[in-house]
């Protein structure tokens, strides 16, 4: 039932976050254990996916699952490095759970409009998702923190392009690997 109410006041957050209410905050647990339900909650998610997407063709095996696991939390690990890499270059000491808490949430609905939905629609729709996803990491950088419009989309920017730079390596690392030698 956690779960539950976990991903309900996350998209209540998310509702207030978009409205610029200021309320948005108690919606969301913005601590370490907050943070751990919510990659916890995001890793299910990922599975879910990864086990739909795959329900045309054959079974996956355990390493295909962990290997579209780790393709599917790039986004995650994207929006840290690139929150931790703002936050050195801006010498900034704050509290990063006011952005890493409800991005994780963020990025759970990005991987399953993205992940699910391009796989049925296709190419187009991956790049509506990602003009969306950055528009969302800036309103989530302008409201969780100090940062003027120039970081604030800086860091919604950056994010997206690392992202795509990152899957766009394990895509040629993949065919790389995949020829014959």
């Amino acid at each position: 039932m956690k779960i539950w109410a976990a991903l309900s006041n996350a998209a209540k957050g998310w509702v207030l976050l978009l409205r610029g209410d200021a309320g948005w905050r108690g919606q969301f647990t913005r601590s370490a254990a907050g943070l751990a339900t919510a990659l916890a909650i995001f890793v299910f998610i990922v599975f879910l996916v990864v086990i739909v997407v795959a329900i045309g063709s054959d079974i996956p095996g355990l390493f295909a699952i962990l290997a579209g696991m780790f393709a599917l939390s790039l986004p995650l690990v994207s929006m840290a490095l690139v929150l931790a890499g703002t936050r050195t270059a801006l010498g900034v000491a704050g509290p990063t759970y006011d952005v890493l808490v409800p991005g994780t949430y963020l990025l759970m609905g990005f991987i399953i409009v993205e992940g699910l939905l391009a796989s049925l629609i296709g190419g187009p729709i991956v790049m509506v998702s990602w003009l969306a996803l950055g528009y969302l990491l800036y309103r989530l950088a302008r409201a969780a923190t100090d940062w003027h419009t120039g970081i604030s989309a800086g860091f919604a920017v950056l994010t997206v392009l690392l992202l795509v730079a990152m899957r766009q390596a394990l895509y040629m690392l993949s065919s790389i690997a995949g020829s014959p030698t």
